[in-house]
């Protein structure tokens, strides 16, 4: 793959309702030779694979929370890095997230233990910044991170590639400023919508809130995900399109979106 080109696979769109057709929360970005999972939900891992993605494959996991809808397989996922031999993780896995992230992982390693422990030098742990701004810098890309209206340590992601693409996760989050901050002429915003207008709970944004966001925020593209089934019900795009007039899409599993 060519030196910053991007790719965006959502792995899952819903939510932690069990749904034949949507998996709980994951998106795939690719950076020319870099795979980045941003969160990974319920049914992550065999979604990769019909994505033609092994869990071996992936470089960074960045999340936007801890909810176990967004976190549910990283367990899974690192107890299967270690089997078999002849697969086994040779290069550093970075995980990242909010403030906590290192008690997180400790807590899963006093329940598993050593079957979720990878090498000496194969697992990063980064925490970035929840009172503010934060950039990370890698090979070929950056990551900027803002906390956003959910959890403490929620944050929205942004992943920005050498070549100036960009493409924005807001995680779960409220209406907020910050996320109108950093999706910020965007070519893509992943923007949750997880209820219909009409039964707004607190913490999640509604089809037309991610509308308005988009529309402030100035996205060349928005994409709506993390749909319970309430929105199944509903027309969701028309009440997105309410405070969004740009190009909208709805998102699925194992949709895939191409970015020079």
């Amino acid at each position: 793959m060519m030196t910053g080109h991007m790719a965006v696979t959502i792995l899952g769109s819903g939510t932690c309702v069990p749904s034949l057709e949507r998996s709980s929360c994951a998106v795939m970005v690719t950076v020319g030779e870099s795979k980045i999972l941003l969160d990974s939900g319920a049914g992550t891992m065999r979604r990769l694979l019909q994505a033609e993605t092994t869990i071996f494959e992936l470089s960074h996991i960045i999340y936007s929370h801890f909810h176990p809808d967004h976190t549910g397989e990283l367990v899974p996922l690192l107890f299967a890095t270690k089997y078999p031999d002849s697969h086994r993780r040779r290069s550093p896995l970075s995980i990242c997230a909010g403030e906590g992230l290192a008690k997180f992982i400790n807590g899963l390693k006093s329940v598993y233990g050593r079957w979720i422990e990878l090498e000496p030098g194969l697992m990063d742990i980064i925490e970035v910044n929840v009172n503010g701004r934060d950039t990370l810098r890698f090979k070929g890309f950056t990551v900027e991170t803002i906390p956003v209206k959910h959890n403490p340590e929620s944050i929205a992601i942004r992943i920005n590639s050498a070549n100036g693409s960009s493409v924005v996760y807001s995680g779960d989050t409220d209406f907020c400023e910050n996320l109108i901050t950093i999706a910020h002429d965007a070519d893509i915003l992943i923007c949750e919508a997880a209820l219909p207008d009409d039964q707004k709970v607190a913490g999640h944004l509604t089809p037309s809130l991610a509308g308005d966001i988009a529309s402030r925020a100035g996205v060349s593209q928005l994409v709506l995900t993390h749909f319970y089934p309430e929105c199944e019900k509903a027309d969701i795009s028309k009440e997105c399109r309410k405070t969004f007039a740009g190009p909208l899409l709805l998102a699925h599993d194992l949709m895939k979106l191409e970015l020079s």
